[in-house]
């Protein structure tokens, strides 16, 4: 059986080789498909694998509490993403932060309400600043190291504001910002720190920090009608606790409101960014796009092996005739597609990740390589090759050798 099925491969490789211009055509168009769907999975692994690394960063005791909508997976993923439209619509509030607060096991509590604003410099204005209102808890729950100043603290002046690397440049033309004075919504903030650069600005709490103005939940209360919290970020004081941690949460909440569907609690490691299940979404989809060029591709390949099937009519008579089975011949056939379409998965493979690695170079992430990935491409093109294969080999063997013997091109 080896031995036949080696005598197979040999004449389908010698058959491919006559014809090299043509083979490597037919092998572009697979390698075309592959590369597209090697370049979105390469991709969209990467983002996925950036967002994952920095969820996962000391996540073991953290628990987020966001608002849910009840409306279906995808719809409320877009309005998580979407943060003037959850700011208008988030049912959390300053009692239910209250409430967490008070629960033993909580060791930091912050909430964040983020919102695209303006604010005034003397005479000039600085729109689409992005503007986040939370506690003085947040540094003991996500990372934010200060180049300049302090965070935000209660024994200061309610007033003070805590500006990103990146807003204290545009602003103030440097990060020697402190003192300095802003102006929102008619109220003057005090400039009491500045953050270090931080290249994060993919992170569970949807908030890029290196561009946000940070001021005290508590005092923009005061001035706002209402303050409505996109998610309160939690830190409980071991790892241990975070399971019952999480029961009394639900639990206090679920009461406090009268609902246990108006609000989600996420734990541990399973706080990734709302991006990285929109981006599942598109990839999939952007895969099955990809996927039409490689039925263009199988198309092309039934083609020219039906055009080599009628070429090769007479070769197939005399196989015939010496003892050749029709078994035989729809297995040199078949092997001749399969051939031709794993060597345009090969060149596929290979042309995807080029390309992803010339995106990496203008991007945050580098492109995601994984058996996972070789496997897929390999599975596809040994199964466009065999599905658009078979009829081509099934018409060569059932070729009558004595009308085959009498064709001459």
């Amino acid at each position: 059986m080896a031995l036949l099925l080696n005598t197979h491969f040999h004449l389908a490789t010698d058959s491919l080789r006559r014809n090299r211009g043509r083979t490597f055509l037919s092998a572009l168009g697979i390698a075309i498909g592959v590369a597209s769907i090697v370049l979105i999975l390469s991709l969209t692994g990467g983002i996925n694998s950036l967002i994952s690394a920095n969820s996962d960063k000391n996540n073991a005791n953290l628990i987020l509490v966001r608002p849910s909508t009840g409306k279906d997976f995808t719809t409320n993923i877009i309005d998580e993403l979407t943060s003037s439209n959850q700011y208008i619509k988030s049912n959390l509030t300053l009692d239910d932060v209250k409430t967490i607060s008070d629960i033993e096991t909580v060791s930091a509590v912050a909430p964040i309400a983020s919102s695209n604003t303006t604010i005034s410099i003397g005479d000039r204005n600085y729109d689409d600043i992005n503007l986040v209102a939370t506690t003085t808890d947040l540094p003991s729950i996500v990372n934010m190291p200060l180049k300049n100043g302090q965070f935000l603290d209660n024994k200061l002046r309610e007033n003070v504001a805590v500006l990103g690397y990146s807003v204290a440049e545009t602003i103030f033309g440097g990060t020697e910002a402190i003192a300095k004075t802003f102006y929102y919504n008619g109220q003057q903030f005090i400039v009491v720190g500045v953050l270090d650069k931080i290249d994060d600005p993919i992170n569970y709490n949807n908030v890029d920090f290196d561009n946000a103005v940070m001021i005290n939940i508590n005092y923009a209360s005061t001035f706002e009608s209402s303050i409505q919290i996109q998610q309160i970020d939690i830190r409980t004081a071991t790892t241990d606790s975070l399971d019952h941690t999480v029961e009394q949460i639900h639990d206090k909440l679920a009461s406090a409101k009268k609902s246990e569907t108006s609000f989600q609690i996420i734990s541990g490691t399973e706080t990734p960014h709302p991006a990285g299940s929109l981006l599942s979404i598109i990839s999939s989809m952007l895969t099955l796009v990809a996927s039409i060029s490689l039925i263009v591709g199988g198309v092309g390949i039934m083609n020219i092996m039906l055009v080599s099937v009628s070429e090769r009519t007479r070769e197939i008579g005399i196989r015939k005739s010496v003892g050749a089975s029709s078994g035989n011949i729809l297995l040199q056939f078949l092997f001749e597609s399969i051939i031709l379409s794993v060597m345009g998965g090969i060149m596929g493979f290979a042309l995807g990740y080029v390309f992803a690695f010339l995106i990496s170079l203008i991007s945050p992430f580098s492109p995601h390589i994984s058996w996972e990935i070789l496997g897929i491409t390999g599975g596809v093109s040994l199964a466009v090759g065999i599905i658009f294969g078979v009829y081509p080999a099934i018409k060569a063997a059932r070729k009558d050798p004595i009308v085959s013997l009498k064709f001459y091109r």
